[in-house]
């Protein structure tokens, strides 16, 4: 699966194909199209239960290739992030400072994810003062539609 970053809304680049976007692939493509639904689910093992992240056509644990997506809360807590010093690349420059967070997820702490903490979904990506960036704030799923049409999880703070 692809870095997932998301363009502002109130200053876009000047084409959508300056982003970095996510490019689905056969075993990731239901992770996004339950995004496009507003839902966050993660690839479980059928046969043993594990969960499995990111997506892919065999358990590591039992080897299986028999799976299904189980919904998750949408809650989780920032296991790490990052600021660009500076943006590598020209279509994100104008909105630094952003953030670049992973989100252990707080029904499944092996899965984690990496996104955007923003203020609302459609928000910039400097919308979250850096200062208020914290190794283990709670934090909650948002979902955002990119310029293509692509529906990618974002993250805002449990208290704003």
């Amino acid at each position: 699966m692809a870095p997932i970053v998301t363009p502002p809304t109130d200053n876009p680049p000047e084409t959508a194909a300056d982003l970095l976007v996510p490019v689905p692939d056969e075993d990731g493509a239901p992770f996004w199209e339950y995004a496009a639904r507003g839902e966050l689910r993660i690839q479980v093992c059928t046969s043993c239960d594990e969960l499995r992240f990111p997506p892919r056509p065999c358990c590591p644990h039992c080897q299986s290739f028999d799976s299904h997506w189980r919904p998750m809360s949408g809650r989780g807590r920032i296991w790490s992030y990052v600021l660009p010093h500076p943006p590598l690349l020209p279509a994100y420059a104008a909105q630094a400072p952003y953030n670049a967070i992973v989100v252990e997820l707080a029904d499944a702490p092996r899965i984690r994810l990496v996104g955007n903490l923003v203020a609302s979904a459609d928000a910039a990506l400097n919308s979250v003062d850096p200062a208020r960036l914290r190794i283990g704030a709670p934090v909650k799923v948002a979902f955002h539609t990119l310029p293509g049409g692509t529906t990618v999880p974002r993250w805002l703070l449990e208290r704003p």
